[in-house]
């Protein structure tokens, strides 16, 4: 027995070493165009140069990203099929949906956090707002009258907008869309007016005017937007909620391979490259380890649990 579990040990080990040995898939739970690809795409880029072996992205948008998170659950746990994943579905949709067709702590593997992001609160150039007083003055005058884009029920920016409403006491009618690809090109055409939406995404028709940025949704100032306020400072004191992006494999994918990837990944978030290609975004590497990435996931299942019982939110 001890000699088959070494040769077993052995050849997981040389399975790693060769890891990988054709192309990858690094499944994005969102339609093309949203925040969530924007930072895939340099990561598959990075890795697929330094394994030598494609890494190819496929966008499963739908359902709030569930879509493309259970393609990835039910994926084979060989490393061949990771995912970028964010709070929306790897922390939040197992509690917000009947039947969200995965556990994200029993059916993955944390790798590790890639990024963090911050939202900014944007309004459409036509909204007679130039700050959170006088948009939320605007909203309890007429109740309902914005329509309010997200990429989708349940995700980050739905909740974001959900606390938002909640803690400044105003009413205003949600709009969900398959990504934030098809939300921001309503919000640029002025079908929607306001969105809590991933810094990446928005930043830049800020730069533009095509968008008015009033607040971001971080505990402090974010550099790539310090001339914001935060929504705290603004008057919602306790308000905190930004983006994180992180990496996940199947479930029983083989340690040593989930060890290669990690190693992998954050020598990959290292780079110049990267760290230039991220910081327009307004998104800061992080790159922690399996375990500290693995504890974070179970915090932020808990603390989204919490919130929408709190809302009452369930989507079926």
């Amino acid at each position: 027995m001890l000699g088959a579990l070494a040769l077993a040990t052995a050849c997981l080990s040389a399975s790693a070493q060769d890891y990988p040995g054709r192309a990858v898939r690094l499944i994005v739970p969102f339609p093309p165009g949203g925040g969530t690809d924007i930072i895939a795409r340099p990561i598959a880029q990075k890795l697929a140069e330094k394994w030598g072996q494609p890494v190819v992205v496929d966008n499963r948008g739908g359902a709030g990203g569930n879509v493309g998170t259970k393609a990835a659950a039910d994926a084979a746990p060989d490393g061949y099929t990771l995912i970028l994943g964010v709070q929306g579905t790897h922390a939040v949709n197992q509690s917000l949906y009947a039947n969200a067709g995965f556990d994200s702590s029993r059916d993955f593997a944390a790798i590790t956090m890639i990024a963090n992001t911050p939202n900014i609160l944007v309004v459409h150039p036509s909204v007679r707002a130039n700050s959170v007083a006088e948009l939320i003055a605007l909203a309890k005058a007429e109740p309902g009258r914005l329509n309010y884009a997200t990429p989708g029920n349940g995700t980050p920016s739905h909740l974001a907008t959900e606390m938002f409403k909640r803690m400044a006491g105003i009413e205003m009618t949600h709009v969900p869309y398959k990504g934030s690809g098809p939300a921001l090109a309503d919000m640029l055409g002025g079908q929607t007016q306001v969105w809590i939406a991933n810094a990446p995404v928005v930043l830049p028709h800020i730069k533009t005017g095509k968008l008015r940025a009033l607040a971001t949704t971080s505990a402090r100032r974010p550099a790539v937007a310090a001339d914001l306020p935060t929504l705290a400072e603004a008057g919602l004191k306790g308000y905190e909620a930004d983006t994180w992006y992180g990496l996940f494999a199947p479930a029983r994918t083989p340690r040593p391979i989930l060890d290669k990837i990690h190693a992998d990944v954050v020598a990959v978030l290292q780079s110049p490259e990267i760290r230039e290609a991220f910081a327009p975004q307004g998104a800061e590497v992080v790159g922690n380890s399996q375990e500290v990435f693995t504890r974070q996931l179970a915090d932020d299942i808990a603390k989204w649990k919490k919130v929408i019982a709190e809302l009452k939110l369930r989507i079926d």
